[in-house]
């Protein structure tokens, strides 16, 4: 029963929050300066009488008030109906799912090697404070915490690409190759520095929160018993500093699945990259509202879900955190 109940509050507080993501979404687009129309016809926006203008806006629902609007895509929401996309003239779930499919790999390469690099790196460089490796690993965090995606993405792009033709310089696959005429190892190799630029910008946060976390174990009257013991920086570190550094660096790990979703709209756009980021510039340009209302829904989603697996592992990394206090 307890069970139960949990699982009932969960899904009742993702529930909420969805709502209040559809919501301020689609205040946003309310606001934005951009006209639909207007963006959808592009150059061809003054060859449209007003006539035409009015059976596009009323094709697409745009002559109703803003809370018809909501309403309307809200129930055919609980239907199951995420709208029909302007820009890709197809279902939003469709166009969500083949993104998205393409962006799996991205987003799970780069989450996957951020966080086990990241948290390696700062336990290491807890576990020794002041050193070279410490001070190396902080500097590397720093910088990197505070480049801008793109500039980090153009120069990769110039740099492995361009100048050394080690990677390709865009696209999932050989522009004008047909999607199952892609090997796997051609697909990879078309990831391996999109990867590589995200992994570089998600490893910095994690690194330094859990350097933070180590540094003060370190200073703890438990790890100055072991010390008088006789017990080494790196044995204390990698036997009792681990667990207490582990529950912030899985909290973090999985709260940064929304920023790191956000660094591969920058990075698909960089790369030319077909997937879910660039579907999102491509929504927001083209004034897309119900694939960026869509999108908006499906990435709440999916960070919600990351938070859940985490509240879950917090039992299984640290026994003595009941379930029932989540």
């Amino acid at each position: 029963m307890r069970l139960i109940v949990r699982t009932a509050k969960r899904l009742a507080r993702v529930l909420l929050v969805m709502l209040c993501v559809a919501l301020g979404s689609f205040a946003l687009m309310m606001i934005s300066p951009v006209d639909p129309i207007d963006a959808y016809l592009g150059p061809q926006m003054a060859q449209v009488s007003p006539e035409q203008r009015a059976l596009i806006a009323q094709r697409w629902g745009f002559d109703a008030p803003p809370m018809v609007q909501f309403t309307h895509w809200l129930r055919h929401l609980v239907s199951g109906d995420l709208g029909w996309s302007h820009v890709y003239n197809q279902p939003v779930s469709e166009v969500i799912s083949q993104r998205f499919q393409r962006s799996i790999g991205l987003l799970a390469a780069a989450w996957v090697l951020s966080t086990l690099v990241g948290f390696s790196l700062g336990v290491l460089a807890g576990a020794n404070e002041g050193s070279i490796l410490d001070n190396t690993v902080s500097t590397y965090a720093y910088i990197t915490a505070s480049t801008p995606a793109f500039w980090l993405a153009i120069l990769a792009v110039l740099l492995f690409s361009v100048t050394l033709g080690w990677t390709p310089t865009c696209c999932a696959g050989p522009v004008g190759a047909l999607n199952q005429d892609v090997s796997i190892i051609t697909r990879l190799h078309h990831l391996l520095l999109p990867v590589a630029t995200l992994t570089l910008l998600g490893i910095a946060t994690i690194t330094l929160h859990t350097r933070d976390r180590m540094l003060v174990f370190m200073r703890s009257e438990v790890a100055t018993h072991a010390f008088a013991q006789g017990a080494s920086r790196t044995d204390v570190a990698w036997r009792h500093g681990l667990r207490h550094a582990s529950l912030p660096a899985i909290t973090l790990a999985f709260a940064s699945l929304g920023e790191l979703f956000g660094g591969a709209v920058i990075i698909e756009q960089v790369f030319a990259y077909p997937g879910l980021g660039q579907a999102t510039v491509a929504a927001g340009l083209r004034s897309d509202v119900p694939l960026l209302l869509g999108i908006a829904l499906f990435t709440a989603l999916f960070v919600s879900v990351g938070n859940m697996i985490a509240d879950t592992l917090y039992g299984v990394v640290d026994p003595r955190i009941k379930p029932s206090r989540l």
